[in-house]
């Protein structure tokens, strides 16, 4: 029961935290073609981690409360019982809140990865560091992919460098843009 129970959060902290390293890296990536300003810079990152943060926690709520709820209703049908109120209704709401909160908070964290550079260092260095922490972030995040699927642990980190080069290279395209 706990390697599911850690399988269904690592599930949200793997998806949560792709989506913030990889989205604020995109911005970052994509803005610094107009401006170099650690402010503008890290005010926007810092935007685009909290909307992260916010849609993907109610996602991950409303999203979650359809299927569990409909879980529990297929199991009420079999037993002809209804189960509001219940200890079962009850893990049911907490199992949500909890994939929601991790799912969110997931997103949150993750984004704040690339920002961090722009805090202590300036200008284009900034950029760059910013891209090889986010990708040693997913590194990590690889391996911890590969280990809980247990699949190959260099397959899970190549995915994930892979999904940071395209991220890289489809948002440094705006530099080409007039």
């Amino acid at each position: 029961m706990a390697l599911l129970e850690e399988t269904e959060q690592g599930r949200y902290i793997i998806l949560g935290t792709i989506d913030g390293i990889l989205a604020i890296l995109g911005i970052i990536v994509g803005l610094s073609s107009a401006t170099l300003d650690p402010g503008v810079i890290i005010k926007a990152a810092l935007g685009g981690g909290i909307a992260l943060c916010l849609t993907n926690g109610i996602g991950s709520y409303l999203a979650e409360t359809a299927v569990e709820y409909g879980k529990l209703s297929e199991v009420e049908a079999a037993l002809l019982q209804d189960l509001k109120d219940t200890k079962i209704e009850k893990l049911t709401k907490r199992k949500i809140i909890k994939d929601s909160i991790t799912h969110g908070g997931s997103s949150f964290v993750g984004s704040l990865v690339p920002i961090l550079p722009f805090v202590v260092v300036s200008g284009s260095m900034a950029v760059y560091v910013s891209i090889v922490l986010a990708l040693a972030a997913l590194i990590v995040l690889g391996l911890f992919s590969g280990r809980i699927s247990g699949q190959s642990y260099l397959k899970s980190v190549l995915r994930m460098v892979f999904l940071g080069a395209v991220v890289v290279i489809a948002c440094s395209l705006l530099r080409l843009s007039p």
